[in-house]
């Protein structure tokens, strides 16, 4: 069949926490194999919480993997089989302490199609009422207010290197802006 792979031998090399790393050999439409990696994750959600006032409530947190704190929408994992609306709610819950009385549902981004299975749905939390935040043991991270605007800038900018979180505000300001 054209434009697709068959698998025909798949080993896990490490099954951990959050990850499943696989070796697999597939074989390709020509009847050729190859070898294929894959980093298995059951997915994630984020939020783009925004504000009356146009503001967007984003969490700076220290990515272990980069070295360095980053500027994010708020977000987090899901748990296999966990339905991702309600997945979100509770992220905006624990990191912001907001709940929200609309909240619209933005799609979904493969962050890696390359070698990774995650896919992150995105949503749009509006209408917020704050309460406290419960964030994960562990968990450590900055809540900050930035106009939609500014945050629009700082992707443009190379400012948010986070993909799920340019992709989420860039939606965002196409809907606040009347586009689709």
């Amino acid at each position: 069949m054209h434009l697709s792979e068959k698998t025909i031998q798949s080993e896990v090399v490490f099954d951990g926490r959050i990850i499943t790393v696989k070796k697999d050999k597939a074989e390709l439409e020509d009847g050729s194999v190859a070898d294929r990696e894959l980093v298995v994750h059951s997915g994630g959600v984020c939020v783009v919480p925004l504000t009356a006032d146009g503001k967007v409530i984003m969490v700076r947190q220290f990515r272990y993997a980069f070295g360095e704190p980053l500027l994010e929408i708020p977000a987090g994992k899901l748990e296999v089989g966990e339905d991702h609306r309600e997945a979100a709610l509770r992220e905006l819950k624990e990191e912001t302490g907001a709940k929200c009385g609309s909240f619209d549902y933005l799609g979904v981004c493969y962050p890696s199609v390359a070698y990774l299975t995650e896919k992150i749905h995105m949503y749009l939390a509006r209408e917020l009422e704050f309460g406290d935040a419960k964030l994960d043991e562990g968990e450590f991270l900055d809540v900050i207010r930035v106009p939609l605007e500014e945050a629009v800038d700082m992707v443009m900018e190379g400012k948010i290197p986070d993909a799920k979180t340019q992709i989420a505000l860039l939606k965002t300001k196409m809907i606040i802006d009347g586009g689709k």
